[in-house]
């Protein structure tokens, strides 16, 4: 469940909306209903692109997350295909967001005369410095 609001709230960048775009593609899938896991007093079950859609549009909303949560799972139980399915796209999805991100900063030789700022991911930043000093005449 928090892994589904993590992303539907961006979490990831460019990757995490390519695996939620990945989830969203494997839900629009048609439904390959197993007629030996339901009977006819089986509730319809949907597709799960409604929650999709909800925790879409707010992926804040912990009742939004539960929702998409459950019918995933319910389908799953349904859709061996869509199982195997969201079974790999879970451990992909996993891994994005449990990976640490690793950052390496490199700064070798010259002389700098303006900040130097080392760091990841760095959004809405100003930074202002003096001009570089004259240069000093060789004797």
């Amino acid at each position: 469940m928090a892994l589904l609001a993590a992303l539907a709230g961006g979490i990831g960048g460019e990757a995490g909306r390519e695996a939620w775009q990945r989830l969203a593609t494997l839900v629009r899938r048609p439904f390959r209903h197993d007629p030996a896991t339901t009977s006819t007093a089986d509730p319809v079950v949907r597709s799960a692109e409604p929650e999709l859609a909800a925790l879409t549009r707010a992926p804040e909303d912990p009742s939004a997350a539960q929702a998409l949560s459950t019918a995933l799972a319910v389908r799953a139980v349904l859709d061996v295909e869509f199982q195997h399915g969201l079974e790999e796209w879970l451990h992909t999805a996993r891994r994005l967001v449990e990976a640490p991100s690793a950052v390496n900063n490199h700064i070798s030789g010259g002389t700098y005369h303006a900040p130097v700022i080392q760091s990841g991911s760095i959004s809405e930043l100003t930074v202002t410095s003096s001009p570089p000093p004259p240069d000093r005449p060789q004797h």
